[in-house]
């Protein structure tokens, strides 16, 4: 086991993998910007390191000064949390090659399933189904983007093959529609991504977002924990995750998980990774794997009794998994709600201090987040200021548990999206469960609270 890790990332995270380092007796060194300087995880870290201005670019994505507080702090391994860094296959790479452990999956992984053409096909060859769709990259040519456009079948959707985070996708209903979505989707890729090529598959109408979370060890031992419904989003971004998915089929919940996990084998991974798919009419359809934490993990380990961090940690130390599939139980309901930064209904961010800050508790109740009474909101950041967790034996018992932690949290100085929640604690599609990805967005612009 390592005696010390680096924690290249920052927020709530950041304090989520310190915990579990902590429990298992490691050292812990954060890396922080000069914005990030009072958090809380920089105050309880065993050492910390500033690498640069509050700017993202010259500090969490800054390779060479993580590599360099690395060695200068002497840690044996780094992890990369979520966002920034975490499925930037170059990074895994450097790490590796300076003499420390990454922990997470190999580069070449990385890269593989970064790519979502080269990850589809690799799908399709361990028998995940995936949405329809070309093989290949879009081609230049007008007249074949048509052919293709044709033999799918409108409504398309165009995707930049490096893509990720909601960004650089277009939905098209018409061939009239379709040369500017191309057109402006390879402009995207490029700007955000660094890479034009794009892709396109059949766009489903009103699809549920169903992930399958697995762990695989070094010694090709894969397990699978569980799905998520992750359908409650805005803008591609999640707002809200429950665990298990409700209204599937235990038959069809099985067979996903269990092609999930031989996919895990026939590709050699290892590391903690999601498998994500659109479910429409009993149908499942790849759409992407991510290498990494989940900012949602929560709930898997709410219903599983399991701590991920600590499990990706010994993976990363080359241990065998200490469970087996028949040790894995699946009990209870779990839902968890992402608290952000900003106005409740312009979502526009509200960065700030915190002038009081009392968060919920009692049972079932998981709170994880970096604030505190006193805490400055940077405005470099993505706004999540953490999120609330309600565990219940049933999934209503784990809602009425989350209305009462909302009614007993304080969050003052700044705007939150708590009474978006608050909102949709009261909502009968939401009670109901098995809402689409869509209906969040129709339902704000119904309440003229969405362009």
């Amino acid at each position: 086991m390592f005696e010390k890790i680096l924690i290249a990332n920052r927020g709530e995270v950041a304090l989520r993998i310190q915990r579990a380092c902590r429990e298992l007796g490691i050292k812990t060194v954060v890396v922080h910007s000069e914005a990030d300087a009072e958090a809380k995880y920089v105050r309880l870290a065993d050492e910390s390191v500033c690498i640069g201005p509050p700017s993202s670019a010259q500090s969490y994505l800054n390779i060479p000064a993580i590599i360099s507080a690395a060695e200068v702090t002497d840690a044996e391994a780094i992890h990369p949390g979520y966002g920034f860094l975490a499925e930037n296959a170059d990074f895994a790479e450097r790490v590796e090659q300076s003499g420390f452990v990454f922990i997470g999956p190999r580069a070449e992984t990385i890269r593989l399933m970064g790519d979502k053409v080269n990850a589809k096909n690799a799908m399709k060859k361990a028998g995940v189904p995936v949405v329809p769709g070309i093989d290949s990259a879009l081609p230049e040519d007008p007249k074949e983007v048509s052919r293709v456009a044709r033999e799918i079948g409108y409504p398309v959707i165009i995707k930049s093959v490096a893509g990720g985070g909601g960004r650089g996708m277009r939905i098209v209903h018409t061939e009239a529609a379709l040369f500017i979505a191309v057109q402006m989707t390879r402009t995207e890729a490029q700007a955000t991504f660094g890479n034009p090529a794009i892709y396109m598959e059949k766009f489903l109408e009103n699809p549920r977002h169903i992930e399958f979370q697995v762990l695989a060890d070094k010694h090709r031992n894969v397990v699978y924990l569980g799905d998520r419904d992750c359908s409650m989003q805005r803008r591609h971004q999640k707002v809200i995750e429950e665990a298990p998915a409700p209204l599937l089929s235990p038959r069809l919940r099985l067979r996903i998980s269990e092609r999930c996990a031989e996919a895990c084998r026939k590709i050699g991974y290892a590391g903690a990774g999601t498998f994500e798919f659109l479910y429409e009419e009993g149908g499942f359809y790849f759409i992407e794997m991510n290498t990494r934490l989940q900012v949602e993990h929560p709930v898997t380990e709410m219903i599983t009794g399991l701590d991920i961090v600590q499990l990706q940690i010994r993976i990363a130390a080359g241990e065998k998994l200490p469970i087996k599939q028949r040790d894995v139980a699946l009990r209870g309901h779990a839902i968890e709600c992402r608290i952000n930064a900003e106005d409740p209904y312009k979502f526009t961010p509200s960065p700030g201090r915190i002038t009081s800050l009392h968060m919920p508790g009692g049972p079932g109740i998981r709170v994880d987040t970096h604030a505190y009474t006193g805490y400055f909101v940077p405005p470099y950041y993505d706004s999540l200021l953490g999120k609330i967790i309600a565990y219940g034996d049933t999934r209503e018992q784990a809602i009425a548990r989350l209305g009462i932690a909302f009614s007993e949290t304080v969050i003052e100085g700044i705007k939150t999206n708590i009474p978006l929640h608050q909102e949709l604690l009261h909502d009968a599609a939401f009670l109901r469960g098995g809402t689409s990805i869509h209906y969040l967005e129709e339902k704000l612009a119904k309440m003229g609270r969405e362009e």
